[in-house]
């Protein structure tokens, strides 16, 4: 028993202390795990530059999803080197508390795809990483387009009480969605939300020919944030 019971320490601290002997990474592996990241982070933020349909483009940030892209990468290499080293790194890390607010919720979605390729590339899979990373960018290309076909806007008519009858006339022939409704004395305020291909305005100038129709605005809405 005792035998057995020092055969089993003895392994214990032999496969502690060879775990303490950090692994060498090869020069070649290392170039090809940061190149793979920079090609996904290449690849993100040509896609975040033309395909961004937010409210404000950040050039800030978009570069920053290249450098997370690769951040990550040398650290997944780090970590995966020697088990000693990677619960030092998630202890390192853990202390660490970013603040930083996110104004388009789709921006969290390229955040995830920058972290997920740079573990991929760290890890080694350089093939997976970089194919991933165009899947992904033809999935939201895709949508995209199909998005920027058709646009949410807001139509906002201010307008005397007098002529509700004919603004209701003209809202009749139109498919839209009624958001707000304010009366100020004489004075009307209306906002409805329309659908528009390929940026039609042509319903600006059917309100404008109305009597007593002071303005109209047409603001490009998302559901969060007017343009």
């Amino acid at each position: 028993m005792n035998l057995r019971l020092l055969s089993v320490i003895d392994d214990t601290i032999k496969l502690f202390s060879d775990s303490l002997n950090f692994s060498i990474l090869t020069p070649a592996g290392i170039i090809a795990a940061m190149l793979s990241s920079l090609v996904c982070g290449i690849i993100i933020y040509l896609v975040y530059r033309f395909c961004y349909r937010g409210v404000v483009y950040s050039d800030n940030f978009n570069i920053l999803l290249v450098m997370i892209t690769s951040i990550t990468g040398f650290i997944i290499m780090t970590i995966s080197s020697n088990v000693v080293l990677s619960l030092g790194m998630v202890g390192a890390l853990s202390i660490v508390r970013f603040r930083a607010a996110i104004k388009d919720p789709l921006d969290i979605g390229f955040l995830f795809w920058a972290i997920a390729s740079g573990i991929t590339a760290g890890a080694g899979l350089y093939f997976v990483a970089v194919l991933g990373t165009v899947i992904i960018a033809v999935i939201y290309i895709v949508f995209s387009l199909l998005k920027k076909q058709k646009k949410n806007y807001l139509l906002i008519v201010h307008y005397d009480e007098s002529a509700e009858a004919n603004v209701n006339a003209v809202l009749g022939g139109m498919k839209y969605r009624l958001k707000n409704k304010t009366q100020s004395g004489s004075g009307v305020e209306l906002t409805i939300e329309i659908k528009l291909k390929n940026n039609d305005t042509t319903q600006l100038s059917r309100f404008k020919g109305i009597e007593n129709v002071n303005s109209v605005t047409l603001l490009e809405y998302s559901g969060e944030y007017m343009n």
